[in-house]
């Protein structure tokens, strides 16, 4: 079941502000997109490159929306971002733009660099160039203007035993090309801000899963792998620990912090739902004989054990009572209640998988926007 907790309020909905999102086609920024359209009279851009995890497809509900547009652009791309800025005028930025997955940047650390720290940079430098400009000419609006860098538990690095949580103020210890890179981008946004006096802020998020995520990733990977009837392979023993934040979750309280964070701070954002990935892999596969059961055998009956990725860092764990404390934010979804909605949907929207799987989907567009 679903949590007892208090429904989430929507951030100053007597207000109706501009939202530009990088990399709102993504898998978490378009959770964002879908719940600033159905929730709130808030403006949304979407900047996205239309990367392989970039998919319009995602966003069907929201596309002809007359308070969403579409860019395609790449953050790298200065002239474009400026262009942007300048046209749509936002009051919110939400970056969300990244490669993000471990093993891609393992095999290419570079693509990893471009994006997550130039982009990041370069991101950076338009948006303080639009925010000064706007303090000349609309002070009120300025002071109001935030740019909310989201970034990753991953950057903290590895927490080893089974003691203790990432806070807001554990030192970084990344392990990754990707989490380096993510992590260089964490230090970009607080040089604007300590620097330059760009109004930012820095969520920390743990592991994500639900609706519209790409194949790749865990959850999604074993779900689509079972109903093919393929192997769910398992890294080393799987006994690696996650903490599990329903992607809609975390969608509510990113748009709750851009609303209501105080500048310079940062917060994480977590789902307090820690599991190894052998327990995951595990409970998906019992859902999955619960909700459609296969006609040989149980799901279990696929699972592989796998060699293990080099560098794999053991646990992560979010501690997220700032967020809570100061917002008034708390997931609604229970892990258990969460992974059911996401097996289900899988089994109820294969148009959308099988058009990722394919590649059918990176020929859409939607008709929305430049």
């Amino acid at each position: 079941m679903s949590r007892d907790t208090h429904v989430t309020k929507i951030v100053n909905h007597d207000l109706v502000r501009v939202f530009l999102i990088t990399g709102g086609a993504g898998f978490i920024g378009s959770a964002v997109v879908r719940e600033l359209i159905a929730s709130t009279r808030h403006r949304v851009i979407n900047i996205d490159k239309l990367t392989y995890a970039g998919n319009l497809e995602s966003l069907e509900s929201a596309g002809n929306h007359p308070r969403y547009h579409f860019v395609h652009a790449d953050i790298i791309d200065a002239e474009a971002m400026r262009q942007a800025f300048d046209r749509f005028q936002p009051d919110i930025v939400m970056h969300l733009a990244a490669e993000s997955h471990v093993d891609r940047s393992i095999d290419g650390p570079m693509e990893f660099v471009r994006t997550n720290l130039l982009g990041t940079a370069v991101l950076l430098e338009e948006a303080h160039r639009y925010w000064m400009q706007l303090r000349s000419r609309d002070p009120v609006r300025a002071a109001a203007f935030r740019f909310h860098h989201v970034s990753t538990d991953e950057v903290y690095g590895d927490l080893g035993g089974p003691e203790g949580r990432f806070t807001e103020t554990s030192p970084y210890g990344p392990s990754s090309p990707y989490s380096a890179s993510k992590a260089g981008s964490d230090h970009l946004v607080r040089a604007w801000q300590r620097t330059f006096g760009l109004p930012t802020l820095v969520t920390h998020c743990s592991n994500n899963y639900g609706p519209y995520q790409f194949p790749e990733k865990l959850i999604p990977l074993m779900i689509l792998n079972g109903l093919d009837g393929k192997s769910l392979p398992v890294y080393g023993d799987g006994q690696q620990v996650r903490d599990w934040l329903y992607v809609e979750d975390h969608a509510r309280a990113l748009i709750r912090v851009a609303g209501e964070g105080r500048v310079g701070e940062t917060y994480n954002i977590g789902g307090d739902e820690e599991r190894t990935n052998l327990e995951v892999v595990e409970r998906l596969c019992d859902l999955l004989d619960d909700i459609s059961p296969r006609r040989n055998g149980q799901y279990r009956d696929l699972m592989r054990f796998v060699a293990d990725r080099p560098g794999h860092d053991l646990r992560y764990a979010i501690d997220a009572c700032k967020l809570e404390a100061e917002l008034g934010w708390r997931p609604l979804e229970t892990f258990e209640s969460g992974l059911r909605k996401t097996v289900q949907w899988y089994l109820t929207h294969e148009v959308w998988w099988r058009r990722v799987l394919d590649g059918r989907y990176q020929g859409q567009r939607l008709g929305a926007g430049t």
